[in-house]
């Protein structure tokens, strides 16, 4: 019986190697013929704001309010949830197959569990409350 072939890493990856060579060497080509071609006439309207085809009125700086944050923060989370759910439920009929299927129902739960209680807690601290009771006041 002949021994395995044994490949070293920069000849089993030179393709992929060479393609990133490529791509690098043509993205410099390509901005580097921009830089030469394109006009460079200044002026104080290119240089305005554009917003929306308005003239822009008062300070960039506008202060949001935090709750936009915490609601998109849980939005995500949920939603990583979900994400990390499907390929659990995808491989779950594989491993009640092989008689690892308490087990990774177990694990299924927990992992719901522990998102619940993070609901909960958001829930009961009113950060799911556009409008605080503290704000009525």
């Amino acid at each position: 019986m002949a021994p395995p072939p044994t490949f070293d890493f920069l000849s089993s990856h030179a393709g992929i190697l060479v393609f990133l060579g490529l791509i690098v060497a043509f993205l410099v080509g390509m901005l580097t013929v921009w830089a030469v071609i394109r006009p460079s006439r200044r002026s104080e309207e290119k240089e305005a704001i554009y917003e929306c085809g308005e003239d822009p009125k008062g300070s960039p700086w506008v202060q949001f309010n935090i709750r936009f944050y915490v609601f998109a923060l849980v939005f995500i989370i949920f939603d990583v949830e979900a994400v990390f759910l499907l390929p659990w439920a995808v491989v779950y009929h594989g491993m009640v197959r092989c008689g690892l299927g308490p087990v990774a129902f177990v694990e299924g739960l927990v992992f719901i569990l522990i998102l619940t209680v993070a609901l909960v807690y958001v829930w009961r601290k009113g950060d799911l409350e556009w409008v605080r009771a503290e704000d009525r006041l």
